[in-house]
């Protein structure tokens, strides 16, 4: 699971996070809602061990990401918003590559190659070169990538930006895979559907706090509305055009 406990990150005089507590369980989706700007990519890569916190803490299955940063990146598999593929490698090599940096031995990750090759269907252009791929199949092998060490807490930054139907369905698809396998899944959107569809809690983020937290049904009573896209208006004050149904 993870537990955040007054996390804060200034940039200057920019507060990007401002003191955000929450818990997300195994076997649970939570999702981190807000406008672009909110915060919610910034609290995703202090969990990620990527930005150190101005304060506060959080701890990734039971590892404190200040005292223990490399054992919660052993634990963790992120899908950042930008996915960094390497061009000239094929998606079979990036899978190897990063399974490698994890330590795994070379016969069972070829084994966990194959799983993932075969889970994401990726069949077709395992062994094609990244650079030309589609945002779908990047965004495959990206997820393979994040895959790769089998971990128990995934997060998940804008997973669906950019991609067409088919491929957002896909990706959705899995996220209530990885729910079901007993997985925690942590991710940020600023689509309201998509928030509603997969996420067990939400966390509505505005201006680097978060402003209410709950089941969706839970945050539509707190604020009195029938619609999630009525409660977010309501709770964070800005125009719905800010957000996307």
């Amino acid at each position: 699971m993870i537990a955040v406990d007054n996390l804060t990150k200034h940039f200057g005089a920019l507060r990007a996070v401002n003191g955000v507590s929450f818990a997300a369980h195994d076997g649970e989706v939570m999702g981190l809602l807000g406008p672009n700007g909110a915060g919610k990519t910034t609290i995703l890569r202090m969990l990620a061990t990527i930005l150190r916190p101005t304060s506060g803490t959080a701890a990734v299955d039971g590892h404190d990401l200040r005292r223990a940063p490399e054992k919660v990146r052993a634990a963790i598999g992120v899908l950042p918003e930008n996915w960094g593929l390497y061009g000239r490698l094929t998606a079979r090599e990036h899978l190897r590559y990063f399974g490698r940096l994890y330590g795994m031995a070379e016969a069972p990750l070829e084994r966990r190659i194959t799983e993932l090759i075969a889970l994401l269907e990726m069949g077709e252009y395992a062994n094609r070169r990244c650079d030309p791929f589609s945002k779908g199949m990047k965004q495959k092998v990206a997820l393979g990538r994040a895959l790769i060490h089998n971990p128990k807490t995934m997060l998940l930054d804008e997973p669906t930006a950019g991609l067409d139907v088919m491929s957002v369905r896909g990706v959705r698809d899995l996220i209530r895979r990885f729910r079901d396998e007993g997985r925690c899944v942590l991710f940020s959107t600023h689509i309201l559907d998509e928030a509603e569809r997969l996420c067990d809690r939400i966390a509505i983020i505005h201006r680097g706090q978060i402003v209410a937290a709950g089941a969706p049904e839970e945050l539509r009573r707190q604020s009195g509305q029938a619609t999630l896209e009525e409660a977010f208006v309501q709770l964070v004050g800005v125009e719905a055009e800010e957000i996307k149904s």
